[in-house]
């Protein structure tokens, strides 16, 4: 897509106006299921893997860092092999890659299930990692290719807000769960997995990128894991450990194999993430936005848990209710707001949904020692959830738009990876930058002087997302007459229909800490 820097006029988005699944429909609505299904079990399984811990750790006589482990493996292998899910999902169909996803998760979740003792559990959860990279970006790409343009943003927004669901009732349901065993905590993927493979499979033709030739790009694939895998462990073991020799060496494998992934893709003739997506200013304007919405995002989430449990003496399962609201009202009108881009163009939503957003965060900066939940709490997370429910789906819509649809798995898995080194990135920073020391949390009221400096730098993050929204061209999600190209064409099923596989793609631009409760999901966690 060439762009006008000189128009003034709105500039519309390519979507070609072709046929595709209306939402409306009954197979329109399970095959959403069905994609919020896959996203939500793998959401689902990190919140509730979170409360089986302490169980976990006295039936397996774990240690410490082993239950660290348990969680930091699955999140390592995840975030190391989204990019190869989301471009062999292009290569090689996004429904078999998105269902071979779904059955290596399940297995996974088996092995975890049976898992005799703690290394065989963190093996397993590794394993699990490696099924959620290669569900997490298929989710999306599926909705993209299959449903009517007309209904893409209300079918992302309505896909957020279903499988954020999955962040609050993760800890109630692990808590039930455990009342049987924490085995159950991995053992209840395996039917809501048989609903998904099924409901995938007489919903969702076979989409690809027919133009995708010559040998894989191995190379590509090794360096861009490596590059993500390194910079991952780095973060995760950066604020406990600090500058040891393995995370100093961490992270400088991860700046060489980035850089060497960079010359790679340059240079090879079929790339595994090609470079021109960058060249298009909305597709790099809207990532550089991810990154500064949801590092501000995740570090809120993370500080107001521990404001609430160790200032304010909650505890965890009351700190976790606490953010409700904002995903109720994600669930309840995401859909709809998704419609706003559509009518205004995606620059309003985004700036105003964004600004909200650090409204919210700034009066949740002054929660205390002593403060009432209606009062001070709730006012600031109703606001964070109003700007979430505004800016979520256009941003989802725009970064989807702003990529060729022959690349919607690739273009995923770069959001998606965007969004989740964000996160990483903030709860590795920003307790360094409030001057949070490992006894300081401790103290609760050098934490709440430490919360309130964190949380002032993550509204301004969140400001700083709303700038970089003013500076993309304005563009209306409406449709040209223009018919997709021969390459995106998917394949008909029998007794399907064929649906077009459209330019618009699906970021995982919704992601946040998998830990963080009532945040939109980090696809995959």
């Amino acid at each position: 897509m060439s762009p006008d820097s000189h128009s003034r006029t709105p500039r519309v988005l390519s979507l070609p106006m072709t046929d595709g699944v209306r939402l409306a429909t009954p197979r329109g609505r399970a095959l959403l299921a069905a994609t919020a299904l896959g996203s939500g079990m793998a959401f689902l399984d990190s919140t509730v893997v979170n409360v089986a811990l302490p169980t976990i750790g006295r039936e397996l006589d774990a240690s410490l860092a082993a239950l660290q482990w348990t969680v930091n493996a699955y999140t390592l292998t995840l975030a190391a092999l989204i990019l190869l899910g989301g471009s062999l999902g292009d290569r090689l169909g996004r429904r078999r890659i998105y269902l071979l996803g779904v059955v290596w998760f399940t297995v996974a979740s088996v092995l975890c299930a049976v898992a005799p003792t703690a290394e065989v559990l963190i093996a397993a959860r590794a394993l699990q990692g490696i099924g959620g990279a290669l569900l997490t970006p298929g989710a999306l790409a599926i909705l993209q290719t299959t449903m009517h343009p007309d209904d893409r943003p209300r079918a992302i927004g309505v896909w957020a807000g279903l499988t954020g669901v999955a962040g609050v009732i993760g800890p109630l349901l692990g808590g039930w769960l455990l009342e049987f065993d924490w085995r159950w905590v991995f053992a209840i993927n395996v039917p809501l997995a048989a609903v998904t493979v099924w409901l995938i499979v007489v919903t969702a033709p076979e989409s690809r990128d027919e133009e995708a030739g010559g040998r894989f790009d191995v190379a590509g694939a090794v360096l861009g894991a490596a590059a993500l895998g390194a910079s991952t462990y780095a973060l995760i073991s950066w604020p406990d450990s600090g500058a040891s020799v393995l995370n100093v060496t961490m992270a400088v494998l991860s700046v060489a194999a980035a850089v060497a992934f960079l010359h790679r893709e340059r240079a090879a003739e079929h790339p595994m993430v090609p470079l021109s997506l960058f060249s298009d200013r909305t597709f790099s304007g809207i990532n550089l936005m991810t990154l500064a919405v949801y590092a501000g995002l995740s570090g809120v989430m993370f500080f107001l848990v521990l404001q609430l449990q160790l200032s304010l003496g909650w505890t965890p399962l009351e700190a976790g209710i606490a953010t409700i609201p904002t995903t109720i009202l994600m669930l309840l009108f995401s859909g709809r707001s998704a419609d706003l881009a559509k009518r205004f163009g995606v620059r309003p939503p985004l700036v105003t949904g964004s600004l909200i957003g650090a409204v919210g965060v700034v009066l949740l900066a002054a929660v205390g020692d002593g403060d009432s939940y209606l009062v001070d709490v709730l006012p600031g997370v109703t606001l964070l959830g109003i700007g979430l429910t505004t800016l979520v789906p256009t941003l989802t819509a725009t970064v989807m738009a702003s990529a060729p649809q022959h690349l919607a798995g690739v273009a995923s898995g770069v959001n998606n990876g965007v969004a989740r080194a964000a996160g990483l990135l903030a709860v590795a920073a920003l307790p360094a930058i409030a001057g949070l020391s490992g006894a300081a949390y401790e103290d609760p009221e050098l934490l709440t002087d430490a919360y309130r400096i964190a949380v002032g730098v993550c509204a301004g993050l969140l400001a700083a997302g709303a700038v970089a929204a003013m500076t993309l061209r304005p563009r209306v999600l409406t449709e040209p007459t223009a018919t997709a190209p021969a390459a995106a064409q998917p394949e008909p099923e029998p007794g399907l229909a064929p649906v077009s596989a459209q330019a618009i793609r699906p970021p995982a631009a919704v992601p946040a800490p998998c830990s963080a409760p009532g945040l939109p999901p980090a696809h995959g966690c």
